[in-house]
């Protein structure tokens, strides 16, 4: 399958966590390196970008406006008039934010690694509204994708690394058990990194150093890959009004030669059929 798109032409350092906005009908997605906050409307083509001032792992929307942000430093919320305030904030020497996402409850799952991606030096994080912190995962090394099954019960989460997409069983009220392999990324085609779940249950990979977002059904099966003209894919997402064009971001960083397109959002219309997405209920 193929059939892409480009979306937003970028030279973004290490473009990541591409998310649709249904209240604004726009694609929110980040420069992690860039410390930017971009906005894509796929409408107007009307563009977007905020500098957070630190590196930014992830943004994505609040129930009552604004944005909660994955930073450096910690969680921060932005409001709709631009007011910046931390929601949590956990400074550690050499560590940064990296990919997060909203839970069916509204809490926010963020994750951290190491600069030197150190085994074991990163986390995973739930975060209420309240700015209560709770960790889940104490060991990770690259924490990246996370996702949810469409009837909450299932957890995915990649550290990528590992090159296995995992499944945790989710009882609502962010307590996970039974960790366990969706699927496994074989050597040579890159590592798992940001992913989402579609409205059947299927899980969509986009792959570092592959070149290439995966479908896995519910029991771990390949189902479909799309091919694109870049090598650093970092995350996707569904998007526009019917939630069914795949959004993917892509990177340049630690590219000797990047490609044309390495550093811009793609777009695969018609992909498939996403699921709306909670905003931070924060």
């Amino acid at each position: 399958m193929s059939g892409y798109e480009v979306a937003v032409a970028a030279q973004a350092e290490l473009g990541e966590g591409p998310t649709w906005d249904p209240a604004t009908g726009r694609l929110l997605w980040v420069d992690v390196l860039g410390s930017r906050v971009h906005t894509y409307d796929p409408a107007t083509g009307r563009r977007t970008v905020r500098t957070t001032g630190q590196h930014v792992g992830a943004a994505k929307p609040r129930t009552h406006g604004g944005l909660v942000l994955n930073l450096r430093d910690g969680v921060a919320l932005l409001d709709p008039d631009g007011a910046f305030r931390w929601l949590h904030r956990d400074p550690v020497p050499d560590r940064r934010a990296n990919d997060a996402a909203v839970a069916p409850d509204g809490s926010l799952w963020a994750g951290t690694m190491r600069y030197d991606e150190a085994t074991g030096g990163g986390t995973l994080t739930r975060l209420t509204g309240d700015g209560t912190a709770e960790t889940i995962l104490a060991d990770v090394t690259v924490s990246n994708g996370i996702g949810w099954s469409p009837d909450g019960t299932l957890m995915y989460y990649v550290d990528s690394p590992t090159r296995r997409v995992d499944v945790f069983d989710h009882d609502g009220d962010g307590v996970v058990v039974e960790r366990r392999t969706l699927a496994v990324i074989e050597d040579g085609a890159g590592f798992p990194d940001g992913l989402t779940v579609d409205a059947a249950g299927c899980v969509w990979v986009a792959l570092w150093d592959g070149g290439a977002v995966r479908r896995y059904t519910p029991s771990g099966a390949l189902d479909r890959e799309i091919r694109l003209p870049v090598p650093r894919t970092t995350a996707c997402a569904f998007g526009g009004p019917d939630l069914t064009d795949l959004y993917i971001t892509t990177a340049r960083v630690g590219l000797t030669t990047p490609t044309p397109l390495s550093g811009s959002v793609l777009v695969v219309p018609g992909a498939g059929e996403g699921l709306p997405q909670p905003p931070f209920a924060g």
